[in-house]
């Protein structure tokens, strides 16, 4: 009944905003309460706001999301603010997998920042980050991009740098906004190049007008350096560079965060802007933005796993895995064609990200809790680990295997719904770089498992503290990856059938 008046009363439609209002409210919250309690004891406090906003945001959405809000059964997508903002299917998809990895960073930082100042300030720039990325997925405009990326990249930059006094965060930090401050202003000259050709920022009626073809030329370079800042975004060769710099020196629930969240959030706006505003089969000659990401998806998930089989850290392993999955996901606008399935292919892409989110962020937060006992970053400091902490041990590994796309585990379905889509869309050779790429990335994923079950600990070591933040949220992801399994039916259901509507 709610999703109807949503549609019956357009006084009302700012509700579909709901879950990012929530969060953007929650951020508000925690700096209210920074300001009245300042007392140690708040950091229980700060944690349970931040999860709990983040969760009624989840829950917000997949309320809506079940109820069909802004989707075709009840009168299709709602557009707010002069059609700035869309509320469908598909933002309220993407919007499950930024509120669900929040919730776990949230949870997963009461321990981390216990010996930490300026908890409240970390908490809420999550929480902002998190409304930008939110508002990415909703975006119809052009304009509406480029302040939402800004929205969600700006209190990345500082909690990237958040360890003041580690050189590496600090450096780490300046690095990201630097190349970031690059990408943004590449990125806003594209879109004054495709505002030159078409007059228009909304999705829809550059649509409409793109295909002039005495502005081919303008438009082509307008849509490729496009093109590159969500590369940037997405952490997609040659853009990516940025990001084992980032993931390593950061806080590790922020490189969770990042490589999970923001990672979703630039392929949410990259889909429904190439998608929705250079329709394929209305460019004109010259133009051809398949081919761009086609050339990115198999550069980047090869140099992505075959940088991580070379490393000898952990944590710098995993970001660089972190790349190769972007070049997975990619195919999600590599094997689009005009009147192609394009609706399985974009969905499999989606379902994908959704399985990574539990994945990934629970194997950056095994490292947070790694850290926290105070443990090495290689390999071999992982020996033997599983003896004295096998619970954590057992979901890191579901994590690996997972990642790696073996099956029983999630992954294994969502690598295999991608790639079969993209063999239905005739791309046959996509789907072999990828399953390629995948048998690599057993090799590095595997030897974490290697070191924590088989090989022995190089030298007596004693867990001193089972933190019950990092532990909880650990074991959630791993129980979000394991039943991600069974339901992965009606999650690849789900994310295709709200895709479907974008074409």
């Amino acid at each position: 009944m709610f999703d109807l008046a949503l549609q019956a009363e357009p006084a009302a439609t700012w509700t579909a905003l709901a879950p990012a209002i929530l969060l953007g409210l929650t951020g508000l919250v925690l700096l209210g309460i920074d300001t009245i309690r300042t007392d140690e004891a708040s950091n229980a406090l700060l944690a349970a706001v931040s999860a709990g906003g983040s969760l009624l945001a989840f829950g917000t959405a997949a309320w809506f999301l079940v109820a069909g809000t802004g989707q075709e059964r009840t009168g299709g997508a709602i557009s707010l603010y002069g059609d700035a903002l869309v509320v469908d299917g598909m933002s309220l998809f993407f919007t499950l997998i930024f509120t669900i990895v929040t919730a776990m960073v949230a949870v997963a930082s009461y321990d981390y920042l216990r010996d930490h100042e300026y908890r409240a300030e970390f908490y809420s720039l999550v929480l902002f980050a998190a409304t930008g990325m939110t508002l990415l997925s909703m975006a119809n405009s052009l304009a509406t991009v480029f302040v939402s990326l800004e929205l969600a990249s700006l209190p990345s930059y500082a909690l990237v740098a958040f360890l003041k006094n580690d050189k590496g965060s600090v450096e780490a930090g300046l690095k990201y906004f630097l190349i970031g401050a690059v990408s943004s202003a590449v990125f806003a000259f594209g879109i004054s190049l495709v505002y030159a050709v078409t007059g228009s920022l909304v999705l829809g009626d550059v649509a409409a007008a793109v295909n002039a073809p005495e502005m081919a030329g303008v438009l082509g370079i307008g849509v490729l350096m496009m093109i590159g800042g969500f590369a940037f975004k997405t952490a997609s060769v040659p853009f990516h560079f940025w990001a084992p710099e980032a993931y390593e020196g950061a806080p590790a629930p922020i490189s969770a965060f990042l490589s999970s969240a923001s990672k979703a959030a630039g392929f949410a706006v990259a889909f429904r802007v190439f998608v929705e505003a250079f329709p394929l089969g209305a460019l004109p000659a010259g133009v051809d933005w398949v081919i761009a990401f086609q050339v990115l998806a198999v550069v980047t998930m090869t140099l992505g796993n075959f940088a991580a089989a070379t490393q000898e850290k952990v944590k710098r392993m995993l970001a660089y895995s972190s790349i190769g999955h972007a070049g997975y996901a990619l195919i999600g606008l590599a094997a689009l064609t005009a009147g192609g399935p394009n609706g399985d292919v974009l969905g499999a892409s989606m379902a994908h990200l959704l399985v990574y989110g539990f994945m990934n962020t629970g194997a950056f937060l095994f490292i947070a809790l790694v850290e926290h006992w105070g443990v090495g970053r290689t390999f071999e400091d992982y020996n033997g680990l599983a003896s004295t902490a096998p619970i954590a041990a057992v979901a890191m590994t579901v994590f690996m295997f997972s990642l790696a796309g073996l099956p029983p585990f999630g992954g294994f379905l969502s690598k295999y719904a991608l790639f079969y889509s993209a063999i239905e869309a005739g791309f046959w050779w996509l789907a072999a770089v990828g399953a390629i790429n995948s048998a690599l990335s057993l090799f590095y994923y595997s030897r974490v498992v290697k070191a924590m079950w088989i090989e022995s600990p190089s030298g007596d070591f004693e867990i001193q503290s089972r933190p019950v933040g990092l532990y909880a949220a650990v074991i959630f992801a791993g129980l979000g990856t394991l039943l991600l399994l069974p339901a992965f039916g009606p999650v690849i259901e789900t994310a295709q059938t709200v895709a479907a509507t974008l074409f």
